[in-house]
């Protein structure tokens, strides 16, 4: 039976276009990163990699704020990565959300940081900054991505060493994950690195390219970028996308989409 919040919620959403789920677990990573799941619709089907709308109830209509669904897409429930902005609209509240505390879930989900947005490949990179780490999450537990691609590069490039978010899961290579982990440890690689504080790794995506870093053990095959064996997914600060996709089209990479798979995608839809 729902709670009354529930409930309440319930009347306020437009039930075309959202539904009302409950809150089932929150962590907070640090003052300005947290993580919350939710439940899962049994008739809502998505692609690892795609994001949907998130909210709550507002003045007169819900606040949304499009996500990326950090979960796979096989997962009994839906899980989400959010910065904290205190004076922000909907995650100033958000960030307060308990465990039975109702949200509303778009019906929609959609995106381009989807395996089929890109031709076959044997590397794929997936460069994320901050919280664009969401969708990559979702993909490199999806037994899939392993069957399309060889190696799979996971970057995560943050300020401080404390907003590495499922940074132990990923360092292990999904140990205990029990549809990829063999896989997993064969094929995933996960290089982290911090720009404000010391750590193993330091500097930006830019940085760790050029330096030849991003390309080190125990990742095989040439240090540098080739358009005809590697694919790249990006997501995170738009400077970083942009000054990025700039230097892969000079590579004679070109950007795919859900329409026409190509060598790189990019989500235009993230903030954060």
């Amino acid at each position: 039976m729902m709670s009354d919040r529930i409930a309440a919620a319930a009347k306020l959403a437009p039930s075309a276009s959202l539904t009302v789920e409950q809150v089932r677990a929150v962590r907070h990573w640090n003052a300005h990163l947290f993580s919350f799941t939710i439940t899962r619709p049994p008739s809502f089907r998505f692609r690892s990699g795609e994001f949907v709308m998130i909210g709550l109830p507002g003045e007169g209509r819900p606040l949304l704020r499009a996500y990326s669904i950090a979960s796979p897409a096989y997962a009994d429930e839906l899980e989400f990565l959010s910065i904290k902005v205190p004076d922000g609209p909907l995650t100033s509240r958000l960030q307060k959300i308990q465990p039975g505390d109702p949200v509303y879930l778009g019906r929609k989900p959609t995106g381009t940081l989807v395996a089929d947005a890109l031709l076959p490949g044997q590397r794929l990179f997936l460069l994320s900054t901050g919280t664009g780490l969401a969708p990559f999450l979702s993909l490199v537990r999806d037994p899939d991505i392993y069957e399309r691609f060889s190696q799979i590069q996971l970057v995560h490039c943050v300020r401080q060493v404390s907003d590495l978010a499922f940074r132990d899961a990923l360092e292990s290579q999904l140990a205990g994950d029990p549809l990829v982990q063999d896989q997993a440890l064969l094929q995933f690689h996960y290089l982290p690195t911090v720009t404000r504080e010391p750590f193993r790794t330091t500097g930006r995506i830019d940085a760790l390219i050029d330096g030849g870093r991003l390309f080190g053990h125990p990742l095989t095959g040439p240090a540098h970028f080739d358009p005809a064996t590697d694919r790249v997914m990006m997501c995170g600060s738009m400077a970083m996308i942009r000054d990025l996709q700039a230097r892969f089209e000079a590579l004679g990479f070109k950007e795919g989409s859900n329409a026409a798979p190509g060598d790189f995608v990019i989500e235009r839809a993230f903030v954060g």
